[in-house]
């Protein structure tokens, strides 16, 4: 599954995701019949789930920016080590807007990406439906 992810410009989305978060780099493709660049990133280990990194090329797009999911939290980062990452990220300067938490469904942190859209780092407990289902 691809989640297109509206930025400013490709490479400091690039920069962010692939260096900061340390995703993978899947493809930057440059389509000339567009103009634009296919850019696909995900985080490492990913089985399926990729952003595709869609530059915003008209005013409508460029006011989501940022905001794609109104001011909630829009996606998800999975851990198997919450507080080696979280740690990490704090060190590199990523701004966390919520601190750690544990909740019954495992440890959560809510972090802005380089635009400000809200993102959890989740470490899931072992016992939840979702960690059930990856072992299946």
């Amino acid at each position: 599954m691809h989640i297109a992810l509206v930025v400013d410009d490709y490479d400091e989305a690039i920069e962010f995701y692939v260096n900061k978060l340390k995703f993978d780099l899947i493809e930057d493709t440059y389509q000339a019949e567009q103009n634009k660049r296919w850019v696909v990133v995900a985080p490492p280990n990913s089985t399926g789930t990729a952003l595709l990194l869609a530059k915003a090329s008209k005013p409508r797009q460029k006011a989501f920016i940022g905001d794609q999911a109104g001011g909630r939290v829009f996606l998800f980062l999975s851990t198997d080590d919450f507080w080696r990452d979280y740690e990490h990220m704090v060190s590199i300067g990523i701004r966390f807007i919520r601190p750690p938490a544990q909740q019954d469904y495992g440890t959560v942190a809510v972090f802005e990406d380089l635009y400000g859209n809200l993102w959890d780092l989740l470490q899931l407990n072992e016992d939840h439906p979702m960690m059930l289902r990856t072992r299946d």
